[in-house]
């Protein structure tokens, strides 16, 4: 896999694609063999809203490449350019290995390549992309995906995590680590940690079960359970479930369960509680089962969130 190609056109984000040329296209001299990396695409295309590209390459060198890497685009709505979905088809055909970062997933997914694998982009584009493209198996809750010779990542940063897992794969976890020291960036975040994704709002008001749903984030403290959502609306708790399930798409107790976590990534973010009050101010009871059901949730736990996410400017002291 010597050969890497980073497929550049009218609309592709700038993060990515500095990304991937940081990552394959400076040699470091960390080994003896180096990608040998091009740049193709379109002349006098834009890369995000600021720079116009004169790519020293065209199409025709991405699809004899090894591996060919495609950045974010700007508009998920718009159809991408035509000849670079055919470039990517006919690469897949030869045998490359594809890679998209962030919303590159979309060109993938115009060329057919993600039919019937599992793959993903960033969190907030999964449903559109499951609903545009249903042969694909889409996992919103993942860094990056490696299916053999197609690799997906989600948004911005992820796609840098994705960069370094390739490096691990072709030239070992010691160059790959001397990189990411060399780049100031963390050397490996597994694929299967889940994107910290913006906590949503509770309910819109319009909504069939908006009073009940305020009632319950009033309460996130109380031992509530499906019988008690149940009882505030005068249903049972079977009619609750199915009615719940078919306005929602989930059902009212696992909704419940992540109101409890988005309610304590809001007070890891912004308050000084430590993880034992937190636990009780969420109705998790104690420090370990909000330990447990957060790292299952998040695949970090509380702990590390809080450093990573941490607001000073906000926090407050205990209470």
């Amino acid at each position: 896999m010597r050969s890497v190609a980073l497929a550049l056109y009218d609309g592709a984000m700038l993060f990515e694609a500095a990304a991937a040329c940081e990552v394959f296209g400076v040699d470091r001299e960390l080994t003896d063999a180096w990608y040998d990396f091009r740049v193709c695409g379109p002349t006098e295309a834009w890369l995000g809203s600021w720079l116009r590209l004169d790519t020293p390459h065209d199409y025709d060198a991405l699809v004899e490449a090894d591996t060919v890497i495609v950045p974010a685009c700007g508009d998920v709505e718009a159809d991408p350019p035509a000849d670079l979905v055919d470039a990517v088809r006919a690469a897949h055909v030869r045998g490359a290995r594809l890679v998209s970062l962030c919303t590159g997933a979309f060109v993938l997914a115009a060329a057919g390549v993600l039919d019937g694998r599992r793959a993903t982009t960033h969190w907030e584009h999964t449903a559109a992309l499951a609903a545009r493209y249903p042969r694909i198996e889409v996992d919103p809750d993942v860094l990056y995906i490696d299916d053999r010779t197609v690799l997906t990542s989600a948004g911005k940063a992820a796609g840098m995590d994705l960069c370094l897992h390739i490096v691990t794969a072709d030239h070992g976890a010691a160059v790959a680590n001397a990189l990411a020291r060399r780049l100031v960036v963390p050397a490996r975040r597994a694929g299967g940690q889940a994107q910290f994704v913006a906590v949503p709002a509770v309910a819109d008001t319009g909504h069939a079960f908006a009073d009940l749903l305020h009632w319950v984030s009033g309460r996130l403290d109380e031992p509530l359970t499906v019988p008690d959502l149940a009882r505030q609306v005068n249903m049972s708790t079977r009619n609750l479930t199915r009615r719940f399930t078919a306005a929602t798409g989930t059902t009212p107790l696992r909704w419940l369960h992540t109101q409890r976590i988005h309610r304590a990534q809001e007070l890891l973010e912004t308050t000084d509680d430590s993880i034992e009050l937190i636990a009780a101010r969420t109705g998790m009871g104690t420090a370990a089962t909000l330990r447990r059901h957060f790292h299952r949730a998040l695949g970090v736990p509380p702990d590390i969130y809080r450093r990573t996410f941490r607001t000073h400017s906000t926090a407050t002291p205990a209470t």
